[in-house]
């Protein structure tokens, strides 16, 4: 028999929100005292707790206070690697650049020797226990790039802890191929990038291990003469393309466009002529504002991108050297605050618009047909949760319609 779950003090669908361009919180359409059916996973209905007939139902009464939103979607981590940066940071307390520590060998490197050394197990279980913390926090949808293994072995193992992970967890796990996060120091640029196209691409399509495929670009790890031709390469084999881009000089992004990428990512380093190519594709730029706070350094132009069209997701960049937060909420809570988006705007890129970061459409919204992906909060404004900057957690959690 369906569910139906409510009463919520206020439902924020966002069903009629469009993909692109800037929100105000006017635009949204807030459900007083409102209830969803939901069915095998799905989302039948939603409206007014008046407008149902409880005996029709299997009914779950909310008893507390509460607002109801889509499940929050984190699509760009770094979520499986081995042991940890502490001393990398506490160069960059010191004065140290992220450039600086990569070229003396530290950064990625210091992460990579390290997941290499780890056992599957091992990763496994930190993974499991990263994406539960996540979950908790009322993230139902997570993207993970591999990306600290850097050999064809390596990073399938990579690849099969995250496949490992999946009936393990109850978020669902996007798995992202970032094998060309840097160049190993015994290859040249090149060879490595052939070597991952020819030996482990194929692998990864045989096992359908992933279909999205990521690159860092910048001159310190591809640059674009060298990524244009891997990325379409990977792309004529059927993989969806997401780029590193614009986080330090640009580049990045344009290419994003040129190749139709589901998304550019980073982006702190955009100016106007990259905000208007993006702003004129159906790239969707990703903001990582973690990434920014860790490094110290500028955020994504978000205001400018919303200004001048643009769509904008909201992600973690989580990962144990630049971004270590791993909190979605109060990272972009801060972006908010710095860039002056509105509380529909902070919600859209961390929902409808993150899923289309990660070419899906089937959740992000709380309207007929979409995943019961859902998460309510014990309050009873929702701009509650960006006023007190992202501590405010949900207190429930579903995912494909499950109490977790």
């Amino acid at each position: 028999m369906p569910q139906l779950i409510g009463p919520f003090k206020q439902v924020i669908s966002q069903s009629d929100l469009p993909l692109k361009g800037s929100l105000s919180d006017d635009q949204l359409t807030i459900i007083e005292n409102g209830a969803l059916v939901i069915d095998h996973g799905k989302i039948l209905k939603v409206g007014s707790l008046k407008d149902f007939n409880k005996s029709d139902f299997d009914f779950h009464e909310i008893q507390e206070e509460m607002v109801l939103l889509p499940g929050l979607v984190d699509c760009h981590t770094h979520l499986v690697w081995g042991g940890s940066r502490f001393r990398d940071y506490t160069m960059r307390m010191s004065g140290k650049t992220y450039q600086e520590i990569l070229a003396a060998g530290g950064g990625i490197f210091d992460s990579v020797a390290k997941t290499q050394a780890a056992d599957s197990g091992t990763l496994l279980k930190d993974l499991r226990g990263r994406v539960n913390r996540h979950l908790s926090d009322g993230v139902t949808t997570i993207e993970v790039k591999t990306g600290y293994g850097l050999t064809v072995d390596q990073e399938l193992k990579l690849l099969n802890v995250i496949d490992e992970a999946r009936p393990e967890v109850k978020a669902d796990l996007i798995s992202t191929c970032l094998a060309a996060h840097v160049c190993p120091k015994e290859f040249e640029k090149k060879h490595f990038l052939d070597q991952t196209l020819h030996e482990l691409l194929p692998q990864i399509k045989q096992k359908n291990l992933a279909n999205r495929l990521d690159i860092f670009v910048e001159d310190n790890a591809f640059p674009v003469d060298l990524a244009r031709p891997y990325l379409q390469a990977a792309k004529d084999l059927g993989f969806q393309l997401t780029i590193h881009a614009d986080q330090f000089s640009t580049g990045g992004s344009e290419l994003a466009v040129e190749l139709g990428a589901q998304s550019a990512d980073h982006l702190e380093a955009s100016g106007e002529k990259e905000i208007k190519a993006l702003a004129n594709s159906s790239v969707m730029p990703v903001a990582l504002p973690g990434a920014s706070l860790g490094l110290g350094m500028q955020f994504t132009p978000a205001r400018r991108l919303l200004d001048a069209g643009a769509g904008l997701a909201i992600a973690t960049d989580w990962n144990p050297g630049s971004a270590p937060m791993g909190d979605l909420l109060v990272q972009a809570s801060l972006l908010g605050i710095y860039e002056k988006l509105s509380s529909a705007e902070i919600m859209a890129g961390m929902t409808y618009r993150a899923a289309a970061a990660l070419g899906l459409s089937d959740r992000g919204r709380l309207a007929e047909g979409e995943r019961a992906d859902m998460v309510a909060f014990p309050i009873g404004d929702y701009r509650e949760i960006f006023y007190n900057q992202g501590k405010i957690k949900p207190s429930m959690v579903w995912t494909k319609g499950e109490r977790i």
